[in-house]
């Protein structure tokens, strides 16, 4: 019978899984006689891989379980599926996946399973022999779920469960509160469980905490990020920059249109740590009227205010008035600022312990 998709899948990883322990353990110079058979019985568990060795005349065998994924909770369910099926000292649990997550590769540590990665990145610690290896790219990394997890829809999610901060949600309530179908939150649900990064009760479901789940979310969506998905267009003003932004404020209420500051214009009215000269705001509408309306010149040099048409509507979730002005969400702030060049990343810092933290608590 022929296998499907995912069986073949599985298969070829495996194949890929003993090439590259192989390949790390041979560079070991006094491991010894290393074999290798797939699908074996250990006790009564099944195991993807064995590999036996000899170190300094003492068998040893090292007990592998394989997935496609090497997010957290698969690395939890493979730990505990490997301590179950070891037997003794002789016995070294390794857990082996295309990529490991920093979360996947924390849980084997804490529960003294071995891992590597289809890159050779590891940490492998048994009878005297310590391998530990982390700066080799991963081209195997599987790119998929990250896509899925960041793709537009899937972060309007994101940001209901982030701005919103400890609070449950059942599934048709979140959809209609980011206005996705609940297909889309069935997948960033499953995405976020992989994860460890959400929890339920009877109330719903959410994110654990803010130091377990919202930080590492929203410091891993920052690194895959990008803010050029939403076109840019660069304008001189005239005026003084307070004077511009107000402005902008003032002409951009058209019927349907929408605006949202970002960047220093709105780090300086949430959390003021950097001086700045240049307006930066999102803008759902007719662009050129605007600029029309707000005295702004098209120019391709020496621009002093940018205005970003959103790749996706769901940029200006959460939109906040301070001092009447509208401000993007401190999320949606956060991601922009953290790519802004001239001290971003420290106002991005600010907003992220002072006003995100904060709303957690």
């Amino acid at each position: 019978m022929l296998k499907n998709g995912v069986e073949m899948k599985e298969a070829g990883i495996e194949v890929d899984a003993k090439r590259v322990l192989a390949q790390t353990l041979r560079d070991v110079p006094f491991l010894e006689d290393l074999q290798f058979r797939h699908k074996v019985h250990v006790g009564r568990t099944e195991i993807d891989l064995l590999a036996t060795l000899r170190v300094r005349e003492k068998r040893h065998r090292l007990v592998c379980e394989v997935k496609t994924f090497g997010q957290p909770r698969l690395a939890r369910e493979a730990c505990l599926q490997l301590l179950h099926a070891v037997k003794g000292s002789n016995d070294y649990p390794v857990f082996i996946a295309p990529y490991v997550s920093h979360g996947a590769s924390a849980i084997c540590m804490e529960m003294g399973v071995g891992f590597i990665d289809l890159a050779g990145n590891c940490r492998l610690a048994f009878d005297g022999v310590y391998i530990q290896r982390s700066a080799y790219p991963n081209s195997a990394v599987v790119r998929r779920n990250l896509r899925s997890l960041y793709s537009p829809k899937a972060e309007r999610v994101l940001r209901v469960l982030l701005t919103r901060g400890p609070r449950r949600w059942k599934t048709q309530e979140l959809a209609n509160e980011a206005r996705v179908s609940l297909g889309q939150i069935a997948n960033v649900k499953k995405l976020l469980a992989d994860r460890e990064w959400i929890d339920s009760d009877d109330r719903g479901f959410g994110l654990r905490s803010f130091d377990r789940a919202a930080l590492p979310l929203i410091t891993d969506w920052s690194e895959n990020y990008r803010l050029s998905r939403s076109a840019a267009a660069d304008f001189y003003s005239m005026q003084p920059v307070p004077a511009t932004e107000s402005m902008l404020v003032v002409n951009a209420s058209e019927p349907g249109g929408e605006l949202g500051f970002t960047a220093f214009s709105g780090a300086a009215r949430l959390q003021p740590v950097v001086r700045y000269q240049r307006v930066t705001a999102y803008y759902l509408g007719n662009l050129e009227q605007l600029a029309a309306r707000a005295g702004l010149k098209r120019v391709n040099s020496g621009a002093n205010v940018t205005v970003l048409s959103p790749y996706d509507e769901g940029v200006l979730y959460g939109v906040r008035r301070v001092d009447q002005a509208p401000i993007v969400s401190p999320v949606q702030l956060y991601l922009d600022l953290r790519q802004t060049k001239g001290r971003g990343e420290e106002a991005a810092e600010a907003i992220l312990k002072e006003v995100i933290a904060a709303e957690w608590r």
